[in-house]
């Protein structure tokens, strides 16, 4: 059966810190329901209460977009191992862009990724976990280096030129809000 908590305890955490992959989910008020899948080591918990992930570029930035109009993110990490369990993380959400007085102590949090576009701060409001009877067992198996490959290869002038094409708007028009950094 379902529990709720307040914030995250050392158990959550522990099980946090075991996944190699989490999904975001976000929604405007009207329009699509977004939901991504995460990897590489981009999560960190840095209280019970404070979360943040480091959002590299992809295809589109609806997380962002969604967080600008309504700050609402679920973060979800499901155990494919064999101890089953699925923790969710219902909180309030801000893009800390590159210029955020936040950034420069946050970001070394997180190892050199190329590509990088902002980070994401969750303050926790709630945490569920629910047996995940049903979710079936998987094995990891590794990493995949694509998007870091194709970020490294388009370099830093590619990818503020593939950010301005491609991550300004989402895909129901809303402003992300991406600061595009000039060429250095």
């Amino acid at each position: 059966m379902a529990q709720f908590y307040d914030a995250l305890d050392p158990r959550q955490i522990e099980f946090i810190g075991e996944q190699g992959l989490f999904f975001v989910a976000t929604a405007p008020a009207a329009g699509r329901v977004n939901l991504s899948p995460k990897g590489l080591d981009t999560f960190r918990v840095l209280d019970p209460k404070t979360l943040v992930y480091l959002d590299l570029t992809g295809s589109g930035n609806e997380t962002a977009a969604h967080l600008r109009e309504n700050g609402r993110i679920t973060v979800m990490f499901c155990s494919f191992g064999n101890k089953p369990m699925i923790l969710r993380i219902y909180g309030a959400g801000a893009v800390i862009a590159p210029s955020h007085a936040d950034w420069n102590a946050l970001r070394p949090h997180f190892g050199d990724y190329p590509g990088v576009r902002q980070m994401v701060r969750i303050a926790v409001l709630g945490v569920q976990t629910s047996c995940g009877y049903a979710v079936p067992r998987y094995e990891f198996v590794s990493e995949r280096d694509q998007l870091l490959r194709w970020a490294e290869k388009r370099g830093p002038e590619g990818i503020r030129e593939y950010q301005r094409t491609t991550n300004v708007l989402s895909i129901d028009g809303l402003e992300t809000g991406i600061e595009i950094p000039s060429a250095q």
